[in-house]
């Protein structure tokens, strides 16, 4: 072999350990998150330093989710699972956690995070049996409905972030501090366009909207619902209208994923607005992102008054 055959011999050598190297480093963190909300908030912090797969839609109900075997390949190959946790995945996510045969996302590991661990919970029961129907004994799991929610968990995230991938700490820290000083913005705007809806009475079909109600100061005057996750009966609606003689809500509100029909026989019968919210990102056409899934919130509310 002569000297420069050789010698392109090791520099091609020595290019494919530069390009394997740098592919190391380029490698994006496999993302699995449950619900959109997560997936939303782990692409703003990560950007292009990972890869994010959601496992519903906005269209689904998050808390019956069947675990096949495309969600169970997702999970296998998965480096960080979000969870919102307080059992809303319940009936799902430990099946799929104890099949996918990946111990990277095990309860317990850093690769599993509980966005629901680093907020308040609001609705928590004194007592549950079953005939109280979908009670979620550790509290209300519908956290995302309040943009302030987002903030420790956006901190806790990318601390996770950061220990996953400790490469590129500095990248995610960048994008933390750019989403609080974005979202803080946002809270201020939409307490200022939303005063109007503050202490405004409503109905809502689940009880699905606690940390909405506590951001915009809206009074939950019932659920047509008897009991949570139970559709309700032509009886409990009637009585539900008689209830309203008194109660004088002002709008029935009900989430994109839920079926209306209930919500559409009381507001007829009422002769009150039926609001359906995107409760999450991808909830309608307009909600395609964190900003405008809150944005949309408000304004089929304030539409509504």
């Amino acid at each position: 072999m002569t000297l420069s055959k050789m010698y392109r011999g090791f520099s091609l050598a020595i290019l494919a350990c530069v390009l394997l190297v740098g592919a190391r480093v380029q490698a994006q963190l496999n993302v699995f998150a449950t619900v959109p909300e997560w997936g939303a908030l782990a692409e703003e912090l990560g950007a292009d330093k990972v890869k994010v797969y959601v496992a519903t839609s906005a269209l689904q109900d998050p808390h019956r989710v069947q675990a096949r075997p495309s969600l169970l390949a997702r999970a296998r190959s998965a480096q960080l699972l979000l969870a919102t946790g307080a059992d809303l995945e319940i009936g799902w996510l430990p099946l799929l956690q104890r099949d996918a045969g990946n111990p990277r996302i095990l309860p317990g590991t850093p690769g599993m995070f509980e966005a629901s661990q680093y907020i308040q919970l609001l609705g928590i029961p004194t007592s549950v049996d079953r005939s109280m129907g979908d009670v979620h004994a550790a509290g209300n799991p519908h956290i995302q409905t309040d943009p302030r929610n987002f903030l420790p968990i956006a901190q806790a995230l990318t601390e996770r972030l950061v220990l996953l991938d400790s490469v590129n700490s500095s990248f995610y820290q960048d994008r933390l501090r750019s989403f609080i000083f974005k979202w803080q913005a946002n809270i201020d705007r939409w307490a200022t366009r939303a005063q109007p809806l503050r202490g405004e009475k409503i109905w809502v079909q689940h009880d699905g909207f606690l940390y909405l109600n506590d951001w915009l100061g809206l009074v939950q005057v019932g659920t047509l619902e008897s009991s949570p996750g139970v559709d309700p009966s032509v009886a409990h609606l009637g009585a539900v209208l008689q209830r309203q003689n008194q109660l004088k809500g002002r709008m029935i509100i009900t989430s994109a994923y839920a079926g209306d029909a209930a919500s559409k026989w009381f507001s007829e019968k009422a002769n009150v607005p039926l609001v359906v919210l995107p409760f999450t990102v991808g909830g309608n056409k307009e909600s395609t992102t964190l900003e405008t899934f809150f944005e949309n919130t408000i304004a089929r509310l304030l539409r509504a008054r």
